[in-house]
């Protein structure tokens, strides 16, 4: 069992797996290293004419599209509640390198830098990030109302959005998808771990310049 393997997630735990695995990812901090992107990515695929011969399973790809999103925005609340009630104390830990007062500043100030609605767009598209933005909304104060309306925005366009892009490729390569199926799953992973990867450095770079 594998859990971070997005094929194992797909083919073995199927929509169970994939709708449980979005929620404690967007929702409770120990989804941090969960493989989202490649998974629904992979999901699309399982939900188009080459499935059996590319994943080994049948998804239905309505229930795809809105089950993902649902499971997603249900989290991603969770996470903002969890955040508001206990994230002070949690995030209070000086020694932590994930869980500490700078995390909470840095989100402040990328919510001024962005606005509520832009940063939690583009947080979804960003591994880790999605994930602790929501308790840190939750501690900085961010009104539940608002959070909500663009955490449904955001976690609409990426759920469905990447789905889709997986669904589409597995319809238009019919026949030859498995040749370019692992190639463009590394594509879609290196693509959602450069703005994480640019992030390290830019901290890494504030810091050196600081010392």
């Amino acid at each position: 069992m594998n859990i971070l393997d997005p094929h194992y997630i797909v083919e073995t735990l199927g929509m169970v797996g994939i709708l449980t695995v979005l929620f404690v990812e967007t929702g409770l901090l120990i989804g941090l290293v969960l493989p989202g992107d490649t998974m629904l990515f992979l999901a699309g695929v399982a939900a188009s004419a080459t499935a059996l011969q590319t994943v080994g399973i049948q998804l239905p790809i309505t229930i795809l599209l809105l089950a993902a999103p649902f499971f997603a925005i249900s989290g991603s609340q969770l996470g903002h509640q969890l955040g508001a009630t206990y994230g002070r104390k949690l995030f209070s830990r000086p020694d932590s390198r994930i869980f500490n007062q700078e995390k909470v500043h840095r989100t402040e100030k990328w919510l001024q830098k962005y606005g509520v609605g832009k940063a939690l767009i583009l947080a979804r598209f960003i591994p880790v990030v999605r994930t602790l933005i929501n308790p840190l909304c939750g501690i900085v104060g961010v009104p539940a109302k608002k959070f909500f309306i663009w955490n449904f925005i955001g976690g609409l366009l990426w759920t469905d959005g990447i789905i889709l892009a997986g669904f589409l490729l597995g319809e238009k390569l019919s026949g030859s998808v498995d040749k370019y199926l692992l190639p463009i799953i590394g594509l879609v992973f290196v693509l959602s771990v450069i703005p994480l990867a640019l992030e390290i450095i830019r901290e890494w770079r504030s810091r050196k310049y600081l010392s």
